[in-house]
């Protein structure tokens, strides 16, 4: 027993030097996003904690849309839908012109859950403009995608586990648009060495750092056209996916 307690003693005392070593870190960078206690700031550069905390607001939708009007984004409030199981949304926003963010969604009208709009106006500017002017000098006007709310199971099956899109949890990005034009595609542009494929990879792994289940054609098949993008609610602590 006593050699049990000795252990547990350490345990606790690395946990406590831990947490004030990542206090004093995170302090001295001037980094609140770092620290799991502090708000949550849309327009702040990304931090250890910004995944988890943009997971969490799948607990309140207040604080999400109170997220994005601070960061200055524009949304539209979707009503509540319902289906059958658990189908359904209660925290759906639609973006709209103008404010902070620039990138359009093809087809127009994309609905999502708030805290998934919240992770993609990051995603923008963080990540995709960033990748985008790095690669090609130009930034990226349009978001191609396959849809978010969809009253289905996981793959489409007849029984199992939901998926994320039968609560508009889960975006599917399948390409880019550039402002000089040119087009990038998950399905055609993925493998290779050249500048569109390293683009698709930097902005794969960016989402990985935002979004719960971050899903690429590396993966497998089933997304060989597209990233799957989600905010699964696994808890505090959950587990996070990036493949």
């Amino acid at each position: 027993m006593r050699a049990v307690r000795r252990t547990l003693g350490w345990i606790v005392a690395l946990a406590v030097i831990t947490g004030l070593g990542l206090i004093l870190w995170s302090t001295l960078r001037g980094r609140p996003q770092d620290l799991p206690w502090t708000p949550l700031d849309l327009g702040q550069p990304i931090g250890l904690m910004t995944g988890r905390k943009l997971n969490a607001l799948t607990q309140s939708y207040p604080a999400c849309r109170a997220a994005l009007e601070r960061a200055g984004v524009r949304y539209t409030a979707l009503p509540p839908r319902s289906g059958e199981g658990q189908c359904g949304y209660s925290d759906g926003v639609r973006f709209t012109s103008g404010g902070a963010r620039r990138i359009d969604f093809a087809p127009a009208g994309l609905g999502v859950a708030c805290p998934v709009a919240a992770a993609l106006a990051i995603w923008e500017w963080n990540v995709v403009q960033p990748a985008a002017e790095r690669h090609f000098g130009t930034k990226v006007t349009s978001i191609d995608h396959f849809g978010s709310y969809s009253c289905r199971r996981i793959y489409g099956r007849d029984a199992g586990t939901w998926s994320e899109h039968s609560t508009a949890d889960a975006v599917d990005i399948a390409g880019f648009r550039l402002g000089n034009g040119t087009r990038i595609t998950v399905a055609r542009d993925w493998q290779g060495d050249t500048a569109k494929a390293a683009f698709l990879r930097e902005v794969r792994d960016g989402a990985c750092q935002l979004f719960a289940t971050t899903l690429s054609p590396d993966y497998n098949t089933a997304h060989a056209d597209h990233f799957h993008l989600d905010h699964a609610d696994r808890g505090a602590m959950g587990w996070r996916a990036c493949r």
